[in-house]
This record gives C-alpha cells, sequence and structure tokens, in this order.
C-alpha cells in the first residue's frame, strides 16, 4: 500500500475490504511522504520493518527486485489525487500490478497517459469505483441488460452530504482540506470527490454513454476554491437524459448516494444507505423489491453475496468485492493463466471516462453552465 498511514480513512477501508475474504495479505507499504509516520504506521499494522519503505519508488525498485514468489503481487495506491499517476506508473513500469483509488488522475491529461502506460506494460489495473461492487447494484446492470426496463429514458443520480457545510478545511480537518484544495484535488471538488461516482453508477447500471452536459458549480462556504455543490443536466448517446447533482453542504445527509433509472417498460431505484433492496417499478402491475441473499436474484448478483438474506451487508462488502474480483485475475496472472473474461472490477478505461466527465463538467461550469460536448476519451 502506498499511502493509508495514520489517521488516514480510506486507507483504513481498503485494508478491511482486501482481508474480508482472506486473499489478500498486506505485506509491504509506504505509507506516508513523512518517513517517521511510514515507519509508525507499519509498526501499526505489524509489518516486516524491512517492508515499511520511506518512499513509494524505493518501495517499487526494493519489491521488484525479489523472486516472483516473494515480492508483493501488486499495490494499493490510496493517496491524494495529485499522486495517483506519479505513483501508479512507477510501479506498472517495475512490472507490478495496481490497484488504484478514484479519481484515476490529476486530470485528464495525465488519466490518458496513464491509460497508455498500463496497455504498454500489459500489468492489471483497477480502480475502486466501489459502489460497482453492491449486490443490487449488478442485480440493476442484469435488468437492465436483460430488456425488464426496456429503451432507457432518463437516469436521476443524487449524491448529498453535508459534511462540508462548514468551513473545517480552513480548520486543518485532513480529509476536507486536501478535498478543497485544487493543488492536491485538481480543478474540481465536489464533482471530482464523489460526483465521479454517481456518473461511474449510471454508466456501469445503464451502459450508457454522456453525449455532452450542462454543468453549474457552486462554493457556498466563502473562500472556498472549488465547489461544494454541483447540478447537471446530461443529455445521452442515444437519446436518453439525465440529471445529476453532488452536494457536500446538503445538511443532515450523509452518504445518501441514490440512483432512478427510468425505461419505457418499467424503473429502478437503489440507495446506497439501504443497499440490500432494489426496487423495480411498473405503469401496469405492483412495484417489485429485489433483496440481496435470496433465490430469486441473478447468478451475477449470488456470486456477490457473503451472507444470507437478513444478515446485511454494506460498504465494507461492497468495497471488498473490488478486491475479490482484483485477486481472481492476479491469482489467474501468478498461475500462468488467461484471466477471466468475467471478472468485474472498474479498469483504468472507467478511470479515463470519468476524468473526461470531470473535464466536461468543470469546462460546462467556467463556460457559465452551457451545454458542452463530452471530452474525448
Amino acid at each position: 500500500m502506498v499511502g493509508g498511514g495514520r489517521d488516514a480513512f480510506i486507507g483504513g477501508v481498503h485494508r478491511m475490504a482486501m482481508r474480508l475474504d482472506g486473499k489478500i495479505e498486506l505485506v509491504a507499504g509506504a505509507f506516508s511522504s513523512n518517513p517517521e509516520k511510514a515507519k509508525l504506521s507499519g509498526e501499526d499494522l505489524l509489518l516486516d520493518p524491512q517492508r515499511v519503505y520511506p518512499d513509494y519508488r524505493t518501495m517499487a525498485a526494493e519489491e521488484s527486485r525479489l523472486a516472483a514468489g516473494e515480492r508483493i503481487d501488486f499495490v494499493s495506491v490510496v493517496t491524494p489525487n495529485r499522486t495517483h499517476v506519479p505513483v501508479a506508473k512507477t510501479f506498472l513500469e517495475a512490472g507490478l500490478n495496481v490497484v488504484c483509488d478514484k479519481p484515476l488522475a490529476f486530470n485528464l491529461e495525465e488519466a490518458r497517459a496513464l491509460r497508455d502506460v498500463v496497455r504498454k506494460t500489459g500489468k492489471l489495473f483497477a480502480l475502486t469505483h466501489n459502489y460497482t461492487g453492491y449486490p443490487m447494484v449488478k442485480e440493476a446492470r442484469e435488468l437492465v441488460r436483460n430488456g425488464e426496463l426496456g429503451e432507457i429514458l432518463k437516469i436521476v443520480a443524487e449524491y448529498p452530504q453535508g459534511w462540508l457545510l462548514k468551513p473545517i478545511d480552513e480548520e486543518g480537518q485532513k480529509q476536507a482540506a486536501w478535498r478543497t484544495d485544487p493543488q492536491q484535488a485538481g480543478a474540481s471538488g465536489c464533482i471530482g470527490d464523489i460526483g465521479t461516482h454517481a456518473e461511474n453508477l449510471g454508466r456501469y447500471i445503464t451502459g450508457l454513454q454522456i453525449d455532452e452536459l450542462c454543468a453549474e458549480f457552486t462554493s457556498f462556504v466563502k473562500g472556498r476554491q472549488l465547489e461544494d455543490d454541483a447540478n447537471l443536466l446530461i443529455r445521452y448517446q442515444g437519446g436518453a437524459k439525465g440529471v445529476l447533482t453532488a452536494s457536500q453542504i446538503s445538511v443532515g445527509e450523509e452518504n445518501n448516494l441514490s440512483i432512478r433509472v427510468y425505461g419505457t417498460k418499467a424503473s429502478l431505484e437503489w440507495h446506497q444507505e439501504d443497499p440490500n433492496d432494489l426496487i423495480v417499478k411498473y405503469s401496469d402491475k405492483p412495484r417489485r423489491t429485489y433483496r440481496r441473499g435470496n433465490e430469486y436474484v441473478s447468478d451475477v448478483a449470488k456470486r456477490f453475496t457473503r451472507l444470507p438474506s437478513g444478515h446485511p451487508e454494506a460498504f465494507l462488502e461492497a468495497f471488498a468485492n473490488i478486491y475479490v474480483e482484483v485477486a481472481r485475475a492476479i491469482e489467474a496472472e501468478v498461475n500462468g493463466q488467461p484471466i477471466p473474461t468475467d471478472c468485474d472490477f472498474p479498469t483504468v478505461d472507467d478511470g479515463v471516462e470519468g476524468m473526461a466527465f470531470i473535464a466536461t463538467a468543470v469546462k460546462s461550469a467556467k463556460a457559465g453552465g452551457v451545454w458542452t460536448k463530452m471530452e474525448n476519451i
């Protein structure tokens, strides 16, 4: 792991998720740009001190020199946005697989360059758009693929949070400070942090690509350099329409990601804070509620379910579903076998599309909310 040392939120989530199925063991890390903090973080995690590195470059060099059965099989990158590409590129070029937190890069140009590195090295690259790991999200995608909804007409995706309503970034709160700093987060705050999840969720479930969008960004907290609220209208290729809202100043909201997809035959609705239920609605018959863990769901949803119905699974299990699929792919690579074609995790291509979405939204917002064609990926 690179990043994720003491006091880091997402690094801890990654570690819990990767361990959940007993497929992955954390054995090495460069946990902080501060060498002393990196060392102490390694002690916290009970790692061999010889494999706790002062920086990621040293880690990549030293690990790549080890024999195939001794070196790390992959690295998990959980640093702020601006360092994703240099860290990932270093390990890919050292012949090591990479799992990277989202968004993929600091900007679209970097994202395209990293995609080239992935293709050139032939190494596995996964992006942790973790909400695609929920079984009922996978069930929603299966329903769309099987024609249950008919032709898709509209997608409404919402991601409201309230934690940045006050200027805690100016008060030194670590998670807020880097997310609102354009030098670390990039050109977008709210959309880059959580809006990309909403966009990715709609694309994952429906398979639809954005043609153009119209975006309005607002920084409600005085002096904040990046937006803390965003509202978008979307036109998809093929004619479907979309509404996407992301906000981090919505008082009382915690992590209320939700999506509604409307088709010509039916619609579906899913809420991240109630993730074990998927609601399907019809015009001519009662609505249905699909619940995770039951025999009537698809084989795909069953494959990503660990517990019987009535035993809730949530955020960590969804995150773990990304890692368990990565482990399946890397296990095949280690054994000299083809990577299974049904491995289901976001790739570098998903990351480039996410960065193109951010770039297009930023461009539209800066122009005063005009309709803007999706950036080339």
